[in-house]
């Protein structure tokens, strides 16, 4: 896993839900790029989103290391 998204992923994780505008805020990188990792993360089914713009944890396993 990139560097940067393991740790948007153990971010939501720990937070619970959060928003986009959350995550840009918290790692300082544009909202697009954000995008892209929260793309990865969910076409991996780690995340997805219940609701326009935020963001939860599935209940997959990761290995997180």
């Amino acid at each position: 896993m990139l560097t940067r998204v393991k740790s948007i992923y153990l971010y939501i994780k720990e937070k619970g839900t959060v928003t986009t505008r959350e995550l840009v805020d918290e790692f300082g990188i544009t909202q697009r790029t954000i995008q892209r990792d929260l793309n990865v993360l969910e076409y991996n089914h780690l995340v997805h989103s219940p609701s326009r713009g935020k963001w939860t944890t599935t209940n997959k396993k990761v290995k997180a290391s």
